[in-house]
């Protein structure tokens, strides 16, 4: 997040604002911006609009885009090429994206916060005060969201937990609901800036990074997803089943798996999380409810069920039912991803899928039931994700014809990613890792901060 500051002194100013926007700096902003031809136009989004939560004067916020001199969207803009795959799929398909994200991360604090009511070691998952020490950052955090225009779903303590010699480490998610899947981006954004705010606020450290710790449990970044019409049905279920359309947004997803690391896991601590046992993917493939899986789809309230009323059996009202909740969850990305390069490149690879003539034969022989991290033959016979920024940039090179397709990425930012990925010489990280320790401490150590 970046921000440019007015202050409003006559109707005329503000309009003025609103209609044309200001100039910045492009090369300031963007390093792949000469400083010869720098100036660009960043130009208000008003569905954006929100009261600053943060400011002691009233503020409004809005958040922005960049157009160029000739008055056209910078088209190496996050922002830009995610709504440029949007709307490229809705043209091709007559269908829309709606996604969530699920927003890990961990509050760090001096160990005495866990002095009294001791939270249990990796065993924090839904826990509650006082056990749950911060749940008031927590709490505040989905208010403010929800008063600056995001959907809220739901929020909760995670599994992490522990401490060390100097301190206490608790873990945290909030899940977003479905939007569309350019204000799902915005929306996270938001999230990580409210939650560093806070952290500032009441002095404590806030980290979304993917591993923290070597045995403990990583921070994700799980990207939910479904397939709309033009009236908002969810079209994920057909005759109380995965309906052919979301098996084929799911096959076009494994098939450019290795490549989507590339903007979804992109710092060397990404891959201490992608390991074995650790209910992060490994291998290319889907199924429902497994949480082995690097395409789960979680349980939808398919079928009309009497739960609402066992759980009530005095309730004498007709509840409803409300179908329409069926997503698919993509759960390789941490925080350290490029969010709207990520979702971008994955509603590419849904209209791939949908575009490729057996893309249901594909998904068909990657489905599997079992829990692969208690099946190794199995796990073997699969492909396996990338281990390193390094391989996660060959694969994106193979791959970088794809993301051009219709310049959606420019070739100079897949490029640039390219180049980022490999500058980190991670090759065989975990292997030159094994057992050192304090080698792996001083790699978290350096980026806890970098998501």
């Amino acid at each position: 997040m970046k921000t440019l500051n007015f202050v409003v002194t006559s109707r005329a100013y503000l309009e003025s604002i609103l209609s044309t926007g200001e100039r910045v700096d492009g090369s300031s902003l963007f390093s792949y911006i000469d400083a010869s031809t720098s100036d660009l136009y960043v130009i208000p989004r008003f569905k954006t609009a929100f009261v600053n939560p943060f400011s002691e004067v009233p503020t409004i916020n809005l958040l922005c885009s960049f157009y160029t001199k000739e008055g056209q969207p910078l088209a190496s803009a996050p922002e830009n090429i995610l709504r440029t795959a949007s709307r490229r799929f809705t043209k091709a398909t007559g269908l829309k994206i709606k996604a969530l994200g699920e927003l890990e991360y961990y509050i760090i604090a001096d160990k005495d916060v866990n002095k009294d009511y001791p939270a249990q070691d990796q065993k924090g998952y839904h826990a509650s005060t006082p056990f749950a020490k911060f749940e008031f950052i927590r709490t505040e955090a989905i208010r403010l969201l929800a008063k600056c225009g995001a959907k809220i779903k739901y929020a909760h303590s995670e599994v992490g937990n522990f401490t060390t010699d100097e301190k206490y480490y608790e873990q945290h998610e909030i899940e977003f609901n479905a939007v569309d899947v350019d204000e799902a981006a915005d929306h996270l954004v938001l999230g990580k800036w409210i939650l560093r705010n806070l952290a500032y606020k009441y002095g404590v450290d806030i980290s979304f990074a993917p591993k923290i710790s070597v045995g403990k449990a990583g921070s994700g970044l799980h990207i939910h997803y479904m397939i709309v019409d033009e009236q908002d049905n969810n079209l994920m279920i057909e005759n109380d089943k995965l309906s052919e359309i979301a098996i084929k947004t799911i096959a076009g997803i494994l098939d450019k798996a290795k490549a989507l690391t590339a903007f979804g896991n992109t710092i060397p601590t990404s891959y201490l999380r992608l390991v074995p046992h650790q209910e992060a993917p490994t291998n290319i493939c889907w199924g429902e409810s497994n949480r082995s899986a690097l395409v789960r789809i979680p349980l939808g309230w398919i079928l009309k069920t009497e739960m609402i009323k066992n759980a009530n059996p005095y309730e004498i009202a007709n509840v409803p039912y409300i179908p329409g909740k069926q997503t698919a969850e993509f759960r390789v990305p941490d925080g350290s991803a490029d969010i709207y390069h990520l979702l971008a490149g994955m509603v590419m690879a849904m209209q791939h899928g949908i575009e490729l003539p057996n893309s249901l034969e594909v998904a068909e022989s990657l489905r599997i039931e079992e829990n692969l991290f208690a099946n190794d033959a199995l796990a073997e016979n699969l492909k396996h994700l990338p281990t390193s920024c390094a391989e996660s940039a060959d694969e994106l090179e193979k791959e970088i014809d794809f993301f051009n397709t219709d310049n959606v990425f420019p070739l100079g930012t897949l490029e640039r990613f390219v180049k980022i990925l490999r500058s980190y010489n991670d090759n065989n990280l975990s292997e030159k890792l094994f057992q050192k320790h304090d080698e792996i401490k001083e790699l978290v150590n350096k980026y806890v901060h970098y998501a």
